[in-house]
Parts: C-alpha cells; structure tokens; sequence
C-alpha cells in the first residue's frame, strides 16, 4: 500500500530539484522519491 506525502521546498530547494529533473529527464517527484531513498539508506546504514 502506497502514502502520499507533501513537501514543502524553499526556492533553493526547488530549483535544484527542478535542475535535476531536467538533467536526468525525469520527473520532479521521481527525483524526490530517489532523493527520499538516498536519505532513507544513509539512516539506516548510520543506525547499524
């Protein structure tokens, strides 16, 4: 089963996951999701 979330992004933010959707020609979520997991990973490699 799936959730949806919102994120709320300063300009910054925004404008670098903008830059890497276009980089990567994908989406501003998926970069998010990618971005999400990335982060998710970190934890859990730093709680081991």
């Amino acid at each position: 089963m799936s959730s949806r979330f919102t994120v709320v992004c300063d300009d910054g933010q925004a404008r670098a996951i903008q830059v890497l959707a276009r980089r990567y020609g994908i989406t501003e979520e998926e970069v998010l999701k990618q971005l999400i997991d990335l982060g998710l990973e970190d934890v859990e490699e730093s709680t081991v």
